[in-house]
């Protein structure tokens, strides 16, 4: 007999507050903004620690990738904390709708919740596939555009501050900056403003120019992309602060942008009609998608490049990529899009690079572990060091391993900085002979 889940009702909205997990800390707060709009009570959950993977291993099989043991973990962290009236409290989780195992997450949440005593707790789906049809968050063109605005303002920000930060004259001036803006963001999309085109692209030059406005003392310093799956290359609950670490190595960190794995979602539809075959609608479909997004990535690379930062590459350009590296087909959990911001990362300057994966994802593996090789014939310069995330990893062995990758890139660093002082040293003693004669 098939278990009967409870249902989150439209009446729900009033009574419930829903806790969401806490995956890209910028975005997700922008988009909890967005449920608050269409009227929901949300609160996007901070709470971390041990606790947090051990009631995953309790209440998840252990062969289950380590994303969904912290997801999981941390909801029911949540609800044992003793914080939240379990009889007016609702979970959500996002279901990819790909042959990855996040497609089941929910049914694997649900399973943990009767076993620790919440069967009575309702579990929304946030996902464009269709799933769970009846009790997914609905998906009108109004939510949907602010969706976007909350991941491109998110990239924007952490973007900004990422780039920003490492030479600040201040400590903190970029940080600071970075939660007023989030803030007003937030204010606006709760009132139901600032997600137009015409809002974004009056508001993106401006938060862009403050940033630059930051006394800033730029001095070379190495530079660390990260890329991996989705989940542990964002949350600092899945890669053990990377990002704060990073920084306490006086790195500069490129972390490519949420909306970029959206935008790989919503370019495989065609690209597989393409391969497979499918009707002239099916091989298109994804084009008329992008095109609206990409009206909106023009205005956040011209905001970038025009106030002195570097931009990602357009979404076009970065499919380039992929040619002579790997095949579009590839397009399990991250897929080709993960072998293409490595490419992108190097050409960038972003040559050193962390791939963070969890333990056993079959195709983090393959499309950023396997393709290590391939990128390093095409780019020598590849420093690029595989990290996997899982609750028998301990973070000395992790952050070990990215201080020997370190301390390869800051003897590269120091050679072309010696080169180039050494050229302006005889480019300076040319210009002296000239004058002397």
């Amino acid at each position: 007999m098939e278990t009967q889940y409870p249902i989150f009702t439209e009446d729900m909205k009033k009574t419930h507050t829903i806790l969401i997990p806490n995956m890209a800390p910028v975005q997700f707060r922008i988009l909890a903004a967005a449920m608050e709009f269409k009227g929901y009570k949300v609160e996007l959950l901070g709470n971390c620690g041990s606790q947090v993977s051990e009631l995953g291993l309790k209440y998840v099989h252990n062969d289950t990738c380590y994303p969904a043991l912290l997801v999981i973990g941390q909801l029911l962290d949540a609800l044992n904390s003793g914080k939240y009236d379990l009889e007016h409290t609702a979970l959500i989780i996002t279901q990819t709708g790909g042959g990855c195992r996040a497609s089941n997450y929910i049914f694997l949440l649900r399973k943990a919740l009767e076993k620790a005593g919440y069967g009575s707790v309702p579990v929304l789906s946030l996902n464009f596939s269709g799933l769970e049809k009846g009790n997914s968050l609905p998906m009108d063109l109004t939510f949907i555009r602010m969706a976007l605005a909350a991941i491109y303002y998110g990239d924007l920000l952490v973007t900004l501050k990422a780039q920003t930060a490492p030479y600040e004259t201040h400590p903190g001036d970029a940080l600071a900056l970075q939660e007023k803006w989030l803030d007003t963001i937030c204010g606006w999309v709760r009132q139901g403003r600032g997600f137009s085109q015409k809002e974004m692209k009056a508001a993106m030059p401006r938060i862009a120019a403050e940033f630059a406005a930051i006394p800033v003392h730029r001095v070379p310093k190495v530079k660390v992309g990260v890329v991996g799956e989705i989940y542990v290359k964002y949350s600092p609950l899945g890669n053990n602060d990377l990002e704060a670490f990073l920084a306490t190595q006086d790195c500069e960190v490129n972390l490519p942008g949420l909306m970029g794995f959206v935008q790989y979602c919503a370019y495989n539809p065609s690209e597989t009609a393409r391969l497979y075959g499918g009707s002239f609608l099916e091989k298109h479909v994804s084009d008329l998608i992008l095109g609206y997004i990409g009206t909106m990535e023009k205005v956040i690379i011209s905001a970038l490049k025009d106030n002195g930062y570097h931009a990602p590459l357009p979404f076009k350009e970065l499919t380039k990529l992929t040619e002579g590296l790997i095949s579009k087909g590839d397009k399990m959990g991250e897929g080709w899009l993960l072998t293409a911001e490595m490419a992108e990362l190097i050409r960038a300057g972003y040559e050193n690079i962390i791939c963070a994966q969890p333990f056993g994802c079959l195709p983090n593996h393959i499309c950023g572990k396997g393709m290590i090789n391939k990128l390093r014939e095409l780019y020598p310069q590849a420093n690029i060091t595989p990290i996997d995330y899982d609750p028998s990893a301990t973070r000395v062995n992790q952050e070990n391993r990215i201080k020997l990758m370190l301390a390869v890139a800051r003897e590269r660093l120091a050679e072309r900085t010696a080169r180039s002082e050494e050229t302006a040293k005889q480019a300076r003693e040319a210009v002296r002979e000239e004058a002397a004669v």
